[in-house]
């Protein structure tokens, strides 16, 4: 039996979004297989570049649809960012007159190139699919990628469409505006449909975690400002202790119960199902049915399970000694959103400042959560964020100002119609982080970065500004240019933490983002294992069942992930407050 009443009358349309980590893809393919199982043709789509459902699954993801062996019904399709960038730069170059001179390409392919590009290739396949492209299912569900690369994604038909108003005049870094035009009407529409309660419900995942609970609630304020209103819930991992003496497992479902009693209102008042915590790890279609089963009982785990290694070399302080040895450098935090990358910056910060160092704890992730987790101030510590608004207020009116004067009073209007651009931000960002970057040639800088969507979009704007300024400038200065993609390269001024959860996963998106880091050169300094269990100690059944898992990671990760893995126990108070953060190292 299907416990979800989600399923009891599903919408054409299922789009899952949530803080990552929280089980939106497993929720999601589990959701796809049910309906595929009750006789239903179902698409599953994932926009998430650092998707994971090839080994969910196990297929080879691909961007048309694949039959899922074993799910009678059931496709999946990969909407792959770099595909769809190459066919949507090839459709902007046959737009172009006729006329055009090779250097006319040259420079819109130069255009082309950034990260922002690659979103709108991204939205352009999805639009595709709401849009008539998935005609033949009964229903398309949706896994996408993290919620705030998610909440840009669905704004950029609105943001598009009002920025191509009456605009037919020269070029963006997404091509030729005329070309541009062409899609107003499919962007359009790919909003109408998602705002459609008839055709679409928005489910909102999360999990009994107070983090995850805040982004949820955040979530859905800011899609109903974009006309999405028919909202469910889908609390995942509730959790309820069997062992009447075991103070992990009774503090594990005390913090839940709380952050669910804490609840917003507005998330109160959605529809809402919960998804029981499970023994197992959501790899394969006997654990992805499972997973929404309600007949499913937790297994003693068949063979005693052996606690990570978390003796004083394998601590976040033995971590904090070695970045504090060099006295100086870029810091940066990195991985999947909801692994707690926040807090582990936070710690790292507290303890450099303890080791005598003055710190500049900066973040660019938009739900900046760093204020919350420091709650207080520090001597020694300076705290604040790349706030994308305020850097692309900033960024305007320096263009405006340097290129005004020499303007006719058209030309001044095209210019800030031009800057209007959603791609204005991610190039205004791009400048604050390249500041923060070169400011660590002579101090501490902590960078909490987004997560690994934004993080890459933020690395693909700085090569692409390091290959420009090769090509304008690498002659006449041969050995003496330093960009910032060259100093995140040089393992002396940058040392990269990738901080991950022990489960699948959260370590497969940690290594892949590893794997784009190293294509860039950069390779990672440490890994965090964030919030083990087996490292807290418990006897509960359900809770050690799955530790079987978390040893598997473990395993994984030392043997060909990381030489150099710290590990931060499972606390049932979290380390809030700049005393419990400096506690932990």
């Amino acid at each position: 039996m299907n416990p979800l009443q989600l399923l009891q009358h599903p919408t054409r349309h299922l789009f899952f979004t949530g803080k990552g980590g929280v089980g939106k893809t497993s929720l999601s393919t589990a959701c796809a297989i049910a309906l595929a199982d009750s006789g239903k043709q179902v698409l599953l789509v994932s926009t998430d570049a650092a998707s994971n459902l090839d080994e969910m699954l196990g297929i080879t993801l691909a961007n048309t649809p694949v039959p899922v062996p074993g799910v009678p019904g059931l496709s999946v399709l990969n909407i792959d960012p770099d595909n769809a960038a190459q066919s949507y730069r090839a459709r902007v170059l046959e737009q172009m007159d006729p006329a055009s001179t090779e250097a006319d390409r040259s420079q819109v392919l130069e255009q082309l190139s950034g990260a922002c590009t690659t979103e709108i290739a991204a939205f352009d396949e999805f639009a595709n699919l709401l849009s008539g492209d998935a005609a033949g299912y009964d229903h398309v569900v949706f896994d996408t990628a993290p919620t705030g690369h998610t909440l840009r994604l669905l704004s950029l038909p609105k943001a598009w469409t009002g920025f191509l108003a009456g605009n037919d005049r020269g070029a963006s870094c997404l091509g030729p505006h005329s070309g541009l035009k062409m899609q107003e009407a499919r962007f359009a529409q790919a909003l109408h449909t998602l705002s459609d309660a008839a055709q679409t419900t928005v489910v909102l995942v999360t999990r009994p975690d107070v983090g995850a609970i805040a982004e949820a609630a955040r979530t859905s304020l800011e899609l109903q400002d974009l006309g999405l209103h028919n909202q469910r819930l889908a609390i995942n991992g509730v959790f309820h202790a069997s062992v009447a003496d075991d103070a992990v497992a009774a503090a594990f479902e005390a913090l839940g119960a709380q952050a669910l009693a804490d609840m917003p209102a507005h998330l109160q008042a959605l529809p809402q199902d919960r998804i029981a915590l499970r023994a197992f790890d959501t790899v394969g279609l006997t654990a992805l049915r499972g997973l929404l089963s309600d007949t499913e009982r937790p297994s003693l785990p068949s063979t005693q399970q052996v606690p990570p290694d978390i003796s004083p070399p394998h601590t976040l302080a033995a971590l904090t000694d070695a970045l504090a040895a060099p006295g100086r450098g870029l810091i940066m935090v990195m991985g999947k959103g909801g692994v707690g990358k926040t807090t582990v910056a936070a710690a790292i910060a507290a303890g450099l400042v303890q080791r005598g160092h003055s710190v500049h704890l900066s973040t660019t992730d938009p739900a900046d959560h760093l204020q919350v987790t420091l709650d207080g101030s520090l001597p020694g510590l300076q705290v604040d964020r790349i706030d994308p608004k305020a850097e692309t207020e900033k960024y305007i009116a320096k263009v405006m100002a340097a290129k005004s004067p020499g303007l006719d009073a058209d030309g001044i209007a095209l210019l800030r119609e031009d800057l209007q651009s959603p791609c204005t931000e991610e190039v205004a960002v791009f400048h604050a982080f390249s500041r923060i970057v070169s400011e660590a040639r002579s101090a501490f800088v902590v960078l909490d970065t987004a997560p690994t969507g934004h993080s890459l979009l933020l690395m693909d704007a700085t090569g692409a500004y390091h290959r420009q300024m090769l090509r304008e400038y690498g002659d006449a200065n041969p050995g003496r240019l330093v960009t910032p993609l060259m100093r995140l390269q040089d393992p002396a001024h940058t040392k990269i933490v990738l901080v991950t959860l022990p489960e699948i996963t959260p370590v497969s998106q940690a290594a892949a983002l590893q794997d784009d880091l190293r294509r860039a050169k950069i390779e990672p300094f440490a890994w965090v294992v964030n919030k083990s269990m087996a490292a807290a100690g418990t006897r509960d059944p359900l809770l050690s069942a799955r530790l079987a898992g978390e040893q598997k990671q473990m395993d994984r990760i030392a043997n060909g992930l990381s030489p150099h893995t710290y590990v931060v126990p499972w606390m049932a108070e979290r380390p809030v407050g700049t005393k419990a953060l400096g506690a932990l190292t």
